[in-house]
């Protein structure tokens, strides 16, 4: 009998000072038997990093032909393909292959270890890099409630999040940009 996916519903408010953007979403994540609660954490601050109109969270860890977010256009072609955690480099091939930009957001204590054994070949691809800070992510992981508001600021290289449970910081550093 396989596992059913726990269902986590945030209501979010997002304020992105660096594209002057201002809005509120509801959003239920479907987190699979096999997702820690980082790495959903770190779906949910990229979708407010990347937010837009079109983004929708996929299938991810149970479909592994997509990616973790997408952007996809009125006519299905892949416009923005997101990737959280750590890909092969040949996971990257492929997706800057399908889609015509591709943000990978790193965030747990391996990340350090797989971009300094990926950083050389990475820069031939069309890729932006970015690691969220892993003990931020861990902390704010231990607060996750199955029905949250989440207040995200997101200001520079930082996102500043509100939670009943407390405030967080957590810095987002670009490792390779194509933007």
């Amino acid at each position: 009998m396989a596992l059913k996916p726990t269902i986590y519903k945030f209501r979010i408010s997002l304020s992105d000072t660096n594209r002057d953007l201002y809005d509120s979403t509801q959003l239920t994540v479907a987190q699979h038997p096999s997702e820690t609660l980082e790495r959903m954490m770190a779906r949910i601050l990229a979708y407010c990093v990347k937010w837009q109109p079109d983004l929708a969270l996929t299938k991810g860890l149970s479909t592994v032909e997509e990616p973790d977010l997408w952007v996809k256009s009125l006519d299905d072609q892949i416009e923005l393909w997101v990737e959280i955690g750590e890909p092969s480099l040949d996971r990257l091939k492929k997706a800057c292959r399908l889609a015509k930009r591709v943000d990978v957001f790193s965030f747990n204590s391996k990340s350090e270890v797989w971009w300094e054994q990926s950083k050389n070949k990475a820069h031939q691809y069309n890729a932006n890099i970015y690691r969220l800070d892993s003990q931020a992510i861990e902390a704010l992981a231990a607060t996750v409630s199955r029905t949250m508001d989440l207040s995200v600021m997101i200001s520079g290289n930082s996102l500043f999040i509100d939670t009943d449970q407390g405030s967080f910081e957590i810095t987002l550093d670009t490792l390779q940009g194509h933007e």
